[in-house]
């Protein structure tokens, strides 16, 4: 285990540093210019120039890449080129609403999605297991900025049970912000519940099928016990990988979800960033999105001797 862990932290600093530099190849692809941007209505060059020189803009590229990538490897992502504000600040507010939106979308799946998925798995071709097929094939189908509209217009617009603005319910307490909170962590888990759900049955009935269930069955173990304590726990080692890996992308910003409901989280700000090619903000954002996504992965893939003391980590 201990090898394995070793292994897998050295890779991480060159998987980061291949997006950072797929990142700022990108970044020069797309259309925008972050001075013109700055300038706003002034147009003259003079002024143009003392902007990119400010910046090192008007450096070669791959000075300017090696001058990011310089600050990257000490901590510091930068400062915005339109706010003027450290991106490792900007970063800091708003990945806190994005955490608590994937970890409440993360418990709305897995309390909803297993016990359906256990349910259909128990009465298979019943007419519960059908109406739960329909409705996962429904869930991961509808379209996430879709399904926050419908959300929007009828619990805000229409019945007008939360404010416009999220940041007011932060300012009005814990309580105005869970409930705020739960509009957008449930259109993020409707995917989620039928995916989960879908894998729950579906291994669980591959599980059942195995020689140690039928074997504690002719021992005359209960039902009950057979499927919550011998079946389940080896069928739930999908859908551990599932969401281990869904929370990952999940705090790297649900960036539909969080730009419909004007959620103040990461992929709000680098949505925003990106449309204004705030060249450190984007690189910040995605490169903080890539350590969570790595690191999730590896605790994803050490939780399965968690829970499966027979898996072996390959060491190679």
């Amino acid at each position: 285990m201990f090898e394995y862990l070793v292994k897998r932290m050295l890779q991480i600093p060159l998987t980061l540093l291949g997006v950072f530099t797929i990142t700022f190849a990108l970044l020069y692809i797309v259309p925008g210019d972050p001075v013109s941007t700055i300038m706003g209505e002034k147009t003259d060059a003079e002024t143009r120039a003392a902007i990119e020189e400010k910046l090192n803009l008007n450096k070669p590229k791959i000075v300017q890449y090696g001058l990011y990538l310089g600050q990257v490897a000490q901590g510091n992502l930068g400062e915005s080129f339109i706010t003027k504000r450290s991106v490792n600040e900007s970063i800091m507010d708003a990945f806190p609403h994005t955490l608590a939106l994937a970890l409440m979308s993360v418990v709305i799946m897995t309390l909803i999605g297993i016990p359906i998925g256990i349910l259909s798995a128990i009465k298979q071709r019943s007419l519960l297991d059908r109406i739960v097929m329909i409705g996962a094939i429904g869930g991961v189908s509808a379209p996430g900025f879709w399904v926050g509209m419908i959300v929007l217009y009828v619990f805000i617009f229409q019945l007008r049970l939360f404010p416009m603005n999220p940041l007011e319910t932060i300012s009005m307490g814990i309580g105005p912000y869970l409930g705020y909170l739960l509009l957008p962590a449930m259109v993020l888990g409707v995917r989620g519940i039928a995916i989960v759900a879908r894998l729950t049955r579906s291994t669980l009935l591959e599980v059942v099928r195995q020689d140690y269930i039928r074997m504690a069955r002719a021992k005359g173990v209960a039902e009950r016990v057979v499927i919550l304590k011998h079946a389940l726990r080896n069928a739930l080692i999908p859908v551990i990988t599932y969401v281990g890996m869904d929370l990952a992308f999940l705090m790297g910003g649900a960036v539909v979800t969080e730009t419909v409901f004007s959620w103040p989280g990461l992929g709000r700000l680098a949505v925003q960033a990106l449309r204004q090619k705030d060249i450190p903000v984007v690189l910040g954002t995605v490169l903080f999105t890539a350590t969570l996504i790595v690191v999730a992965n590896l605790l994803t893939d050490v939780s399965y001797a968690a829970v499966d003391p027979r898996v072996k980590l390959n060491k190679s």
